[in-house]
């Protein structure tokens, strides 16, 4: 990257190709609600609909309506209102249940039923920034009560998610889990003043706590699992890192930090969240960011543990230049820019539009997919919007 200017121009061209594809392939003007299973040129190839991507969609379209003024566009909203309007209708499996379907047909019924939280508060992310731009109050309330069932799921009872506690497992810290709630904490206390600010504030700190523990080996790991009492797990569940999670809990740590006016909290978000996983994840030989690594060295069980994925790197492009935004360390906007080659030059397609999902450790396109059951329409425009914002106020407030 030449220039802060040039990659924010960059940037916006980016952000706008990639709504401009999902506006043009994804909408289900038939049952409502979104395709996300799309082929390299957006070709529909399974017509499957993954109450994560509803989500998300959802909330995306929502947030760019809400805070960009040229995705002010009545189709952007008219889609974001449509697929609300699917999720509310089809997600949750039961009437009077809280508990959320993972796949839908079609025409919303229910397919699958995962025993996590992670639909549940993907539905949350969009019945919340729905409610803002439309200004509906019984979507803002079930978005709150959603956050309830959430929190006792999590920190009182998880019976209800239908995972039994057998023999021989034994119960895990998932760093997923925290960094969601913390997630979903700012999604609903965000310009709600202090009064649900407070509301929450416990659960914060709680969030942050269990964070925290995952920085294990004398602080020269962060592992993806841990125990409930913050210890090293056996095995291979134990020893595994994800470097692209690591830097999705790096940023939402530092956002917090600069809400609290929190240094200490800053300089642990950028040492041991952005710059360690970093470290232990780029890949020397061939650029770019491993999906999964072993502590230890060994390899790891995970068969797409080399393999170079887009998610990773919007997470890393959002961390480094949070980090440097909030600091003005020259070296951090050096590990941006080196994020950013690597990324603009194998991961967007300028023949078809938006971008490759899946390369191989050599940085080559293995699946020419632009969507499936995990990549929708999210952590690239997330990036590149939040990438937008940041770069607009450094290029506005530069010396």
């Amino acid at each position: 990257m030449a220039t802060l200017g040039k990659g924010q121009k960059r940037i916006v061209k980016e952000l706008d190709d990639t709504v401009a594809f999902w506006l043009k392939y994804s909408h289900d003007t038939t049952h409502g609600g979104f395709f996300t299973c799309l082929g390299r040129d957006g070709t529909v190839y399974d017509e499957l609909k993954y109450v994560w991507l509803q989500g998300r969609q959802v909330w995306m379209y929502c947030r760019l309506y809400r805070t960009m003024e040229r995705f002010r566009r009545p189709e952007i909203l008219e889609a974001a209102k449509a697929g609300g309007a699917f999720l509310r209708r089809f997600a949750r499996v039961s009437s009077g249940q809280w508990k959320c379907a993972f796949c839908l047909t079609r025409d919303g019924k229910a397919v699958k039923i995962q025993r996590t939280v992670f639909s549940e508060c993907f539905y949350l992310l969009a019945m919340d920034e729905l409610s803002r731009v439309t200004a509906d109050e019984g979507m803002q309330l079930e978005a709150e009560q959603m956050m309830e069932q959430l929190i006792h799921w999590v920190r009182v009872d998880s019976s209800g998610l239908g995972r039994p506690q057998l023999p021989g497992d034994f119960p895990t810290n998932s760093m997923a889990v925290p960094m969601m709630l913390l997630c979903l904490v700012h999604q609903l206390s965000e310009g709600r003043g202090q009064e649900v600010a407070h509301k929450y504030s416990e659960l914060t700190g709680w969030c942050v706590q269990q964070i925290l523990q995952h920085v294990q080996r004398d602080g020269t790991a962060v592992l993806e699992n841990v125990s409930l009492q913050g210890g090293e797990l056996p095995g291979c569940l134990g020893r595994l890192q994800n470097p692209g999670h690591a830097l999705e809990a790096g940023w939402f740590l530092l956002q917090l930090s600069a809400q609290q006016q929190d240094s200490e909290l800053q300089r642990t978000a950028i040492n041991k969240f952005v710059e360690l996983p970093f470290q232990s994840g780029w890949d020397n030989g061939h650029g770019g960011l491993f999906y999964f690594l072993d502590v230890d060295g060994h390899c790891p069980t995970q068969l797409e543990w080399n393999m170079k994925l887009w998610w990773p790197h919007c997470e890393a492009l959002i961390a480094f230049l949070m980090a440097y935004s909030q600091t003005k360390k020259p070296e951090l906007l050096q590990r941006f820019s080196q994020v950013y080659e690597y990324t603009f030059n194998h991961f967007p397609d300028a023949d078809s539009g938006e971008w490759f999902g899946y390369l191989t450790q050599e940085g080559k396109p293995a699946l020419d997919l632009k969507g499936g059951p995990f990549k929708g329409f999210f952590h690239v425009p997330r990036c590149l919007y939040m990438c937008e914002l940041m770069l607009d106020d450094l290029l506005a407030n530069r010396d």
